[in-house]
């Protein structure tokens, strides 16, 4: 089976429906249209980047270049989770805190993907790298975002709760371990109603792309099976090192609450 290729005008009438949507919350004043905007402009202008950028790596299967894409999504995402949290760590930390978790996660986890799962020559081959990291990455972020955001807002909401605790002779540990569970709660709540709804409410992304470019069903959805497993342990893995690094560094080493080591509210 062949690939239905797509034409420009194809993708235009597409973007008419989000033109449609902006136009939709401009007139019932939802103050999203911008948003959607240039949303989709990014959409657009990243995408196409990608793709040129893709080709030449696919043309050119060096370690050198993955490793520098590679990096480079690291660092977006990084700065995409910074920009996210309503206050986040002041200073390096703030920084730090997203990127350590994401890289050691999604670097490990697709690593062994490749050299023991998959196995494709050479195991870096980008056709295999660039995706699975693009996938992993990109739901990590998503967790690791959401905990951090969560952590940070709720620990300047309750610190008079927490420093009660701290009063008590509670460590900092302790007092911090109700937030801690809830943050990591709220950060893999997106991964397992993915896992839960997969197939029966929705079909993957990677799953319906290998299909559609004729790929058997069975094959793809093995595919797919592995992508969520690999998601779901790098999501958690980042979010709880991220989390505990985050809910340190709240405290100095007298076990004091510290919230101006946080940013203000932007």
């Amino acid at each position: 089976m062949s690939v239905i290729p797509l034409t420009y005008s194809d993708l235009l009438l597409a973007a008419t429906l989000v033109l449609l949507l902006a136009g939709s919350s401009f007139a019932l004043s939802l103050g999203i249209s911008r948003d959607l905007l240039i949303g989709a402009l990014r959409t657009v202008i990243q995408l196409l980047l990608v793709g040129l950028v893709l080709k030449v790596l696919f043309a050119h299967a060096s370690l050198l270049w993955i490793s520098a894409m590679a990096a480079l999504m690291v660092a977006v995402a990084t700065r995409e989770v910074y920009a996210r949290q309503s206050r986040p760590l002041a200073g390096g930390w703030g920084l730090g805190v997203s990127a350590v978790p994401l890289f050691v996660s999604s670097f490990t986890l697709t690593a062994i993907a490749l050299v023991v799962i998959i196995s494709p020559q050479p195991w870096y081959l980008p056709q295999y790298a660039i995706p699975l990291l693009g996938m992993v990455l990109g739901n990590a972020m998503t967790a690791v975002a959401l905990g951090l955001d969560r952590l940070t807002s709720s620990a300047f909401q309750q610190r008079g709760q927490i420093e009660a605790r701290l009063a008590l002779g509670q460590t900092w540990r302790q007092a911090m371990s109700g937030l801690q569970r809830e943050s990591a709660r709220i950060a893999l709540v997106p991964v397992i109603n993915a896992m839960a709804a997969a197939g029966v409410v929705s079909l993957p992304g990677m799953m319906t792309g290998q299909i559609l470019s004729g790929t058997p069903p069975m094959e793809a959805v093995k595919y797919q099976i592995l992508i969520m497993f690999l998601i779901a342990a790098a999501t958690g893995l980042a979010a709880l090192l991220a989390i505990s690094g985050a809910a340190r560094r709240l405290f100095d080493e007298r076990q004091r609450l510290r919230l101006d080591r946080l940013r203000a509210p932007r």
